[in-house]
């Protein structure tokens, strides 16, 4: 498995409205494409001094299915224009890490 590992920063004032895009359109989007090996997605966020920082951690069966989502240029971040509007800054690509030991306690 591999995990996408991308960051995004927002202002205190923005980061409910750029959750709210995030999980009503851009995951949607992202899910309508039914992407084959595509797991699912996790968010994540914290809030550091005047900013806060949204995390998505998105699971793929393999590399070949993350290239399939993204193209040969597969590291490039996907952040749509209506996630842009609320988005004080971001990671121009993404992070790509080989699931190597996982556990899970339910």
């Amino acid at each position: 498995m591999i995990k996408r590992i991308w960051h995004g920063w927002t202002t205190p004032e923005n980061a409910d409205a750029y959750f709210r895009v995030l999980t009503s359109e851009v995951i949607p989007g992202i899910e309508a494409k039914a992407i084959p090996g595509y797991l699912g997605i996790e968010v994540l966020r914290r809030e550091v001094e005047d900013e806060v920082e949204l995390v998505t951690i998105m699971s793929f069966q393999s590399l070949d299915n993350i290239i399939a989502f993204q193209g040969p240029d597969y590291e490039r971040c996907y952040v749509p224009d209506v996630a842009k509007k609320v988005l004080k800054r971001w990671d121009l690509t993404s992070q790509h890490y080989e699931v190597k030991h996982a556990r899970s306690y339910g």
